[in-house]
């Protein structure tokens, strides 16, 4: 994949376009831990806590790029993707780790606990997107983990104004998933044709939507339905 060509950069938007999706909980939490410190260190936690989780996102991500090359492992990350983009459909992530730590390090220990039990999700989806490229994971994450950090305010206030997003997110997931599905070489003989590939893309995307929007509505459904 050639640098600044039409594919590199359709995968960089992709993987920025997820992480701007998948990170936001993360980017929270961050804020939530700094608020415990006083406010001479607040600033140097957000750096220091958005860099480390730069690196190891970068560093798990490379692993995971690296993992998919093996014969089966494509299907499975796919497989689980297409849980992660139905489960993204259905509901917000809580965040499960409490920013209880009140020193620096403890702070810092909290963010990158946080980060590795609430990224699983984000390392497989840009490790699909990125086809391979460790440049794309690089250049992805650099870009959009300190947008999501010093934006996630704003982030989370678009998401909750316009739910579309949430749904084109997820969609986004779907397709990077066929895409990864149908490239392992354990089932790559049974698309003999581009037609064939495309084809499978979009009925895994439709497939997924409507049975992710449709879950989401009856179950919104029986919420407000009287006891």
């Amino acid at each position: 994949m050639e640098i600044l060509s039409g594919e590199f950069l359709s995968a960089l938007i992709t993987i920025i376009f997820i992480d701007l999706i998948l990170a936001g909980d993360n980017a929270l939490l961050i804020g939530l831990v700094a608020k415990n410190l006083p406010k001479s260190q607040q600033k140097s936690v957000i750096f220091w806590g958005t860099f480390c989780a730069i690196l190891v996102r970068i560093l798990l991500t490379l692993v995971a790029v690296k993992l998919l090359q093996y014969d089966g492992l494509l299907l499975v990350g796919g497989i689980l993707l297409l849980y992660i983009s139905y489960k993204l459909l259905l509901t917000e992530e809580d965040l499960n780790v409490k920013p209880s730590k009140k020193n620096f390090w403890g702070a810092i220990g909290t963010i990158l606990l946080a980060d590795l039990l609430m990224g699983v999700d984000n390392i497989i989806a840009v490790a699909g997107a990125a086809h391979g490229s460790i440049l794309l994971v690089i250049i992805g994450l650099i870009v959009s983990i300190p947008i999501v950090v010093w934006g996630s305010a704003f982030v989370t206030k678009l998401m909750e104004k316009f739910p579309v997003i949430i749904v084109l997110g997820s969609a986004l997931l779907t397709w990077t998933a066929a895409k990864m599905i149908v490239k392992d070489n354990y089932v790559a003989h049974f698309f003999t044709s581009q037609e064939a590939i495309y084809k499978f893309e979009i009925i895994v995307v439709m497939v997924v939507m409507i049975i992710g929007l449709s879950v989401k509505f009856l179950l919104k459904r029986k919420e407000v339905a009287p006891n």
